[in-house]
């Protein structure tokens, strides 16, 4: 197999969560599908999750011949923090840094918030639902501890119970992303989330930080909106497949 500079690995979390060797590649371009395809020969995989720009129809035309199934449309904005810094608010919902020892209130946050989620795992009919769940509550959980998945982790609390949660990393010296958040579904429709996503932009804004970017899937439209009126506008665009081996192939 000739090597080539593109991102494809084993996901080691992935193929212990359900049980079967799983394959990513983040950006596939259209020359990749030789590789990928031998590279998923070569180390036997059961499940490729690849995503490309929604904008390479010839790519998304290939995929679609060669079997890969559509499981979501992931849609990322963009905020240039210079020209839209955060509004001043006046709440009771105190939002602050996460402390050790308060991971297990953002997992169980996490699996409130993402219960059924409609991601590309949950998307896939193949993926058992409740590990599915356990996707995004694992990432949550990660965030606390691991700074590859994120820098800081803000929890807004109120009366003294933690309600919410919200991850923010620095991609760059010029780029922040805030990258998972879950509220409480009774504490929802007060602003909490809106809140968060303030205090992440600020705590880019603190390191010289000139844009933040989000992403989410393009039918989530409450986030959305939230990010809209903050200044945030929608930059580019992913679609993420699913292509399954036949079981028998080895």
């Amino acid at each position: 197999m000739k090597k080539k500079d593109i991102p494809i690995f084993i996901s080691e979390i992935d193929e212990k969560r359900f049980g079967i060797k799983t394959a990513k590649i983040e950006k596939m371009e259209f020359n990749d599908i030789p590789y990928v395809m031998e590279f998923c020969e070569e180390y036997k995989v059961r499940l490729l999750i690849a995503r490309c720009l929604t904008s390479d129809l010839p790519l998304v035309q290939e995929l679609e011949k060669n079997g890969f199934l559509l499981m979501d449309t992931l849609i990322y904005y963009s905020c240039n923090l210079k020209k839209n810094p955060p509004p001043k608010y006046v709440s009771e919902i105190n939002i602050r840094l996460f402390n050790r020892g308060e991971e297990e209130i953002i997992k169980s946050i996490a699996d409130e918030a993402f219960n059924n989620y409609t991601g590309h795992y949950h998307a896939d009919r193949r993926l058992d639902k409740e590990n599915c769940n356990e996707t995004y509550v694992d990432w949550a959980y990660r965030s606390c501890f691991h700074k590859e998945v994120a820098d800081q982790v803000f929890v807004a609390e109120l009366e003294g119970k933690i309600i919410g949660f919200g991850t923010v990393r620095a991609n760059s010296p010029d780029e922040g992303q805030y990258i998972i958040a879950g509220v409480l579904k009774p504490y929802q429709g007060m602003g909490t989330y809106r809140m968060i996503l303030m205090n992440c932009m600020k705590w880019c804004i603190e390191r010289n930080i000139g844009t933040i970017i989000t992403a989410t899937q393009i039918t989530n439209l409450a986030v959305q909106k939230v990010w809209t009126r903050l200044g945030f506008y929608p930059s580019f665009s992913y679609y993420t497949f699913h292509k399954w081996f036949a079981d028998n192939r080895y």
